[in-house]
């Protein structure tokens, strides 16, 4: 592993202190991009880019497999605003 100067070891650890703030950021632009997005493929990617968001936001796996496949946008909506 390299050797990380103060000012690098501090922002790799404010960006771990604050990931699941990050994941929750995405999320809301994928929510958004998901609205209006008509292709299948970018959908789909989208819906497994959400599942992964919503597993660094804190959402246990099952929950976020469950509102994937049911691709449910408003369900992933809640959880951004109540997490925000």
């Amino acid at each position: 592993m390299p050797d990380y100067s103060e000012h690098q070891k501090g922002i790799i650890k404010r960006y771990y202190d604050h990931r699941d703030t990050i994941a929750l950021s995405k999320l809301a632009e994928t929510v958004s991009d998901l609205y209006v997005e008509d292709n299948p493929g970018k959908r789909k990617r989208a819906w497994k880019s959400v599942r992964t968001q919503l597993i660094a936001a804190g959402v246990p796996e099952r929950e976020a497999d469950a509102i994937v496949q049911d691709e449910d946008l408003g369900k992933v909506a809640a959880i951004v605003q109540q997490k925000s």
